[in-house]
Formats: C-alpha cells, structure tokens, sequence
C-alpha cells in the first residue's frame, strides 16, 4: 500500500465516521421531538461541535492530499468528492443543531395529533431512510442504493408542498399555539433542506463510484486480452 493509498483510507474513515455521527444526529432529533426529551436534545447541541471538528479534519485532510500526492483519476474523484460530501454533512449537522433548539423553545410535549397531521414522523422517517442509504452506500459502493434516495426525497418536497396550508390551518383553529406550530413548520423546512443535502451526497458518491468500477473493467479488460495474447 503506497502512502497515498494510506492518506485515502484515512479519509474515507473519517468521512465514515462523520456520516455516521451526523445519521445519529438526525435519529436522536425525531426521538428528542416524540419524547419532548430535553436532556436528549442538549446532547445534540453538544455534539455538533464534534461534528464541526471532524468537518475541519476532513477540510484538511483534502487539502494535504491535494497539496502533497497531487492525485489523479479516481483518487481525484474521491478526494473532490469527499470535499463535497464533507460540507454537505457539516450543513445536515447544522439542522439537527437547529432542530433541538426548537424542541427547547417548546417548553412542553407537542400534541401527537399535531405531529401526526402535519406529516412530521413521516419526514423524519424518510429523511433518515435516506441517511442511511448513503451511509451503507458509501461502505458498500452501491450505487443502486444510493440512487434509490432519489424517489425518497420526492416525499420529503412533496410533504413540504403541502405544510404552509396545513399550518394555516391549524393557526386559524387554535391561535394561542401559533409560535409552536410555527417552530413545526420550521422543522419540516430544516428536514426537506436534509433531504436535499442527502441527494447531493447521492450524486457525490455515483461520482465516484461509477469511476472507480469503470476503471476495474478497463483492468480486467487489459488483463484478459493480454491473457489472450499469451495464449
């Protein structure tokens, strides 16, 4: 293994271990927001520093492979992609960040109905599906399971469509809640902005990806007529 090879698998396990850290984010906001967990949300709030911290790494890391093994061709296209994915995943963990803020400036439980009407569970549900897609895609090199977060985040725009008029709604019907339905609505805004993100990250990783599986069959195919010639 060549000291390139060494400063790429570095990388890949720290972006590896951001994407996972920001999924834990995202999952621990949904059961912060369901359990009106106070202590839970705090806890994210105290974690996005270690996902800023590992967001500067990873910058770094970038930069020195760039600046030192002054890469090419699919190594290129990892480490341009692991830059991109890198902020994409510093801006998933600003929401979640933000998200906890609103579960705070709640100061009590949130109807069920509510949550339930204004499809926020169902967000939630997808915005994470989508996570973890890219996630074991990114491990995998899967590039089937990274495009299926695609269908996924026509759910999250298509509940976003229709949440102005649903919080309208239930403003006109009981005024005194309006600041919390309010803090709802900008829920459902930070997780359709994560489902954007996350196809950003999709797109990243079938960047990549499709690169480094078209250059193993050129291999293979080098290999296999220079077999052929010996024979």
């Amino acid at each position: 293994m060549t000291h390139l090879d060494t400063e790429i698998k570095l990388l890949k396990d720290n972006v590896l271990e951001l994407m996972f850290l920001v999924k834990n984010q995202l999952e621990k906001g949904r059961k912060a927001l369901d359990n009106f967990d106070e202590e839970l949300a705090h806890e994210i709030m105290a974690n996005e520093k270690r996902v800023d911290s590992l967001e500067l790494t990873i910058d770094r890391d970038c930069e020195n492979i760039l600046a030192l093994f002054n890469p090419v061709a699919v190594d290129l296209r990892f480490v341009m992609a692991s830059f991109k994915i890198n902020s994409d995943l510093e801006r998933i963990g600003d929401h979640t960040n933000s998200v906890a803020k609103y579960i705070l400036d709640f100061g009590k439980p949130i109807d069920e109905g509510t949550i339930k009407e204004m499809q926020i569970d169902e967000m939630y549900e997808t915005s994470i599906k989508m996570m973890s897609n890219v996630f074991n895609a990114f491990i995998t090199e899967d590039t089937k399971l990274a495009r299926k977060v695609f269908k996924l985040d026509k759910t999250l725009n298509e509940i976003n469509r229709n949440v102005s008029d649903v919080t309208a709604k239930l403003i006109k019907e009981n005024l005194d809640q309006t600041q919390n339905y309010l803090y709802l609505f900008s829920i459902i805004r930070k997780l359709e902005r994560v489902g954007d993100l996350t196809k950003n990250i999709a797109e990243d990783l079938i960047f990549y990806i499709e690169a480094k599986v078209l250059k193993h069959k050129k291999m293979n195919s080098k290999n296999n007529n220079g077999n052929s010639e010996e024979d």
